[in-house]
């Protein structure tokens, strides 16, 4: 359903995209990751159309994005990291303007926008001008124009930028119900609304595709496995000299508070490493309050592969 091919992108002297491939099969959500300046809204425009590759294709429901770009944006439903949205239009009225951008009939644009108000709870605020939402409806607004003519693909640049909890955790059930009806690809910072949200993950570095699989496959990747977390009634300088001295640690996070600190213990390896973390605390007559075990999430491949990634970098040019 979006198909990337070898996709280069230059401005001027810097290169923002390098060579990048992909397939995203239909019905599928994808989360799009990488830091700032990867060159994922790049990749973005370019698979919208609105920006034409140096070199390499992009297709969209079997579309050429450049060579076929009407009936390929047709398909395309696209909330950018920064909706173009017109203050002075009322919600209804710019939502009807897109509409007719799209050329849709006068009975689908009613039908579809009591649709897309009642999906992206915009109901109660259809009648305000848009110069008077606040930021997270606005983003609603954007999200709500990019459903309008219910198009089969969705790109979704950092939507849930702006909304509070209760909206993330509404988009999060929107989304749900989306995925049935669209394939997505779906980019943002938040990681663990990503992980809670796709089927699968791409992340870029510096334009190339570093990483590919689902949340499940990268996070069993993670150095170690399984976290162990301990409050421990110590200074924080003492919890961390105690664990650091067990072998098989990888990697030791202390927070203190109130007297207590809370650890995070990665092991190098696979070893079970609970009794002998314990041990060398109470060794050194420190109180533990509680143990418990954390699998490895997305953010602790993210973090692990960009560690890597970086040795490397610093390696061949050394």
């Amino acid at each position: 359903m979006i198909q990337a091919d070898q996709l280069v992108k230059w401005f001027g002297p810097t290169r923002a995209v390098g060579g990048l491939s992909f397939s995203i099969p239909k019905g599928q959500v994808v989360g799009f990751l990488g830091p700032n300046g990867a060159g994922k809204s790049t990749t973005l425009r370019m698979l919208t159309g609105y920006l034409p590759p140096t070199s390499g294709s992009a297709s969209i429901a079997g579309h050429n994005v450049l060579k076929n770009s009407e009936a390929a944006r047709a398909a395309i439903g696209y909330l950018p990291e920064s909706t173009p949205l017109y203050p002075e239009m009322r919600v209804e009225e710019y939502l009807d303007y897109r509409g007719k951008l799209l050329s849709m009939s006068r009975s689908d644009r009613v039908r579809r926008i009591n649709e897309v108000c009642d999906h992206c709870s915009l109901s109660h605020i259809r009648r305000r001008l848009i110069g008077q939402l606040s930021k997270g409806n606005r983003q609603r607004v954007g999200l709500a124009q990019a459903l309008l003519h219910e198009p089969a693909v969705l790109f979704l640049d950092e939507p849930t930028a702006g909304l509070d909890p209760n909206q993330i955790k509404h988009f999060r059930e929107l989304l749900g119900e989306l995925r049935n009806k669209h394939t997505i690809l779906l980019s943002s910072h938040i990681l663990s609304e990503i992980e809670k949200s796709v089927d699968r993950v791409l992340i870029l570095k510096e334009g190339e595709l570093v990483a590919d699989g689902t949340t499940d496959e990268l996070c069993s990747k993670v150095l170690g496995g399984s976290r162990v977390l301990l409050d421990v009634q110590a200074e924080a300088t003492a919890v961390q000299t105690a664990l650091d001295d067990v072998p098989g640690v990888r990697e030791v996070q202390v927070i203190p508070h109130d007297g207590w600190c809370h650890a995070e213990v990665a092991p190098t390896g696979k070893d079970d490493l609970h009794d002998a973390l314990v041990k060398s605390l109470t060794d050194k007559d420190m109180t533990v309050r509680e143990v418990t075990r954390r699998k490895p999430n997305l953010e602790d491949y993210y973090l692990q592969l960009f560690q890597e990634t970086d040795a490397k970098e610093k390696r061949a040019t050394a």
